[in-house]
């Protein structure tokens, strides 16, 4: 069932393996670092907290497929006959994690016919969750403090007072970025980027405290869909360049395509990004 009750349940398994990851992030610059496969680094605290995630949310929902970025990417003859599933990633921004810059989180989404209904992102660092569920809004939890978040308008944005916010990568992208910015520039007004870790950019989206994060470089499908649960509940899209919505779980590669996360004004987006493809 769809409702606040296994939403704060889910809020709750990411709190506490963001407690395990901060207590590893805590104890030292000692962790234990290894390299996976696909030659991105993999820390302790990552499989500590994906062991939490694992075991919490299979007690939660014993009959649910878990799909977690460090327990092994199952066939897709297999995924493609999951109607509902969990979306992981224990430790999403490990760079960030090792760099110590704080900018590092947990992501747990709820995966229905490829929609992702129902998310969370928690912020170990700051101890701030963002929680997002379909058809009933997103919210913020600052030191216990429950409330509702929405994305922003662009009206009356685009000054030198008031500039477009961009958020960005701090890994990926630098000349595409560039690039998107002179060109928001030239189409709707004055631009300044913020540079970001982890899903905290989609959450500062959904939180209406920037207007468009552009994404180029490659994502997975666990890096977005929490994220993007909570942008869509706060009234935001995360669209793809023919702007159609992201899904999950549609084809053998779980590499998402290149993205947009945006605030309202969708329209607007549109006519200004499509000018400059």
């Amino acid at each position: 069932m769809l409702n606040k009750a296994l939403l704060n349940d889910v809020i709750a398994i990411a709190c506490a393996a963001g407690d395990i990851i901060l207590s590893v992030y805590q104890q030292s610059a000692d962790f234990q670092i290894n390299t996976k496969g696909d030659d991105t680094p993999v820390t302790e605290a990552d499989i500590a907290a994906n062991d939490c995630i694992t075991r919490a949310l299979s007690s939660l929902s014993p009959n649910t497929p878990i799909l977690s970025e460090e327990s092994g990417l199952p066939e897709f003859s297999v995924r493609r006959n999951w109607s509902r599933y969990w979306l992981v990633d224990p430790l999403d921004g490990t760079k960030e994690f090792i760099a110590r810059n704080g900018e590092f989180t947990v992501n747990i989404a709820l995966i229905e016919h490829g929609v992702p209904v129902l998310g969370v992102v928690y912020v170990p660092v700051t101890g701030v969750v963002y929680a997002g569920l379909q058809g009933v809004g997103a919210y913020r939890v600052v030191r216990g403090q429950v409330e509702s978040i929405t994305v922003r308008t662009l009206t009356g944005r685009g000054t030198k007072d008031l500039p477009i916010e961009v958020v960005t990568s701090r890994h990926h992208g630098a000349s595409a970025i560039v690039e998107h910015c002179a060109h928001i520039k030239q189409a709707i007004g004055e631009v300044v980027c913020k540079p970001m870790g982890s899903s905290l950019k989609l959450c500062l989206i959904a939180a209406g405290e920037a207007d468009l994060y552009p994404r180029s470089g490659p994502t997975s499908e666990w890096d977005t869909a929490a994220a993007q649960a909570v942008v869509e509940a706060a009234g935001g899209n995360v669209v793809d360049h023919a702007f159609d919505s992201l899904r999950y779980n549609q084809k053998e590669s779980i590499i998402n395509p290149e993205f947009y996360v945006l605030g309202k004004d969708l329209l607007l987006w549109r006519q200004a990004l499509e000018l400059w493809l």
